[in-house]
């Protein structure tokens, strides 16, 4: 059977990333000051955060169900199945919006609700890769995805509270009184909706408020499981390369591997937020 995988940009997942997995790849749409830009096509990393950091208006949305659909069409011109694997159903209708397309495929698209974003979704599509590597079929390797899918553990740290504050996830009373007394909240991500995990003073907090908390992951939730320690970083990739050697230093025996946070999450954070994942790898 000749199984094609897709996945959105907010895996994080690049374009030449994609070809080498050997992927396809739907971009992410976002209307900025009222035009569409989509992630990877017209929109770099770059531009997103100079016009985030000029004030742009910056409002995310998900793939046109004719976009999904033209792939699809595309897809099974040459291949049997296609499975696609969205971002989290906690965190946007994509899933909800394909599973409804998918009706008239005829079983021949499988929509997987991986419940996750960024780096724990990226993960989840090499899993897959993997999987119809060893020659499972569609439905075999969307049954083992899913069975896999709350494996997996993210902390967020932002920055600063000015986007959260922007796209009302706080007030703009939290956020003033917060920024007076430098609160950081570190947000988690354990497959449901973005929620809090605890309020600290400082990024130096935050930062080994984190570690910490990965670390009791592993050696509660994830003791005896394949479970790999991911960093994530929004705005330069500078960032990126300090965070990933500090998380590499806490966990020597571990193997770091650094991405960037999607765009969908930067819209939230801003540039400067550190993300740290613990994620069980089939």
């Amino acid at each position: 059977m000749k199984i094609a995988i897709i996945t959105d940009t907010n895996s994080g997942i690049l374009a030449h990333e994609a070809a080498e997995l050997g992927i396809h790849l739907l971009p992410m749409p976002f209307s900025i000051d009222g035009q569409l830009y989509l992630e990877g096509i017209n929109l770099s990393a770059q531009d997103f955060y100079r016009l985030q950091e000029q004030g742009a208006n910056i409002m995310t949305s998900q793939p046109s169900p004719d976009s999904v659909t033209s792939l699809w069409d595309e897809l099974l011109a040459t291949h049997d199945a296609v499975i696609h694997i969205p971002m989290s159903s906690a965190l946007s209708n994509s899933y909800s919006t394909a599973c409804a397309l998918s009706a008239e495929y005829d079983g021949k698209v499988l929509v997987a609700d991986l419940r996750r974003i960024s780096i724990s979704q990226r993960m989840a599509v090499a899993d897959a890769v993997a999987l119809v590597k060893q020659g499972l079929d569609a439905k075999q390797v969307v049954e083992i995805l899913e069975q896999n899918a709350l494996e997996a553990s993210i902390y967020l740290a932002p920055s600063t509270l000015s986007y959260l504050k922007k796209g009302g996830r706080i007030t703009p009373a939290a956020a003033a009184i917060g920024t007076v007394l430098n609160i950081k909240p570190v947000l988690q991500i354990q497959g449901g909706p973005v929620d809090s995990f605890k309020k600290v003073r400082g990024m130096r907090q935050a930062i080994d408020t984190m570690l910490q908390a990965i670390d009791t992951d592993r050696k509660t939730r994830f003791a005896r499981k394949n479970a790999k320690v991911c960093v994530a970083y929004s705005g330069a990739p500078e960032i990126g390369e300090e965070w990933r050697q500090q998380v590499q230093a806490y966990f020597p025996d571990q193997t770091v591997e650094c991405a960037a946070l999607s765009l969908s999450i930067a819209c939230h954070t801003g540039p400067g937020a550190l993300g740290i994942g613990c994620i069980c790898s089939l």
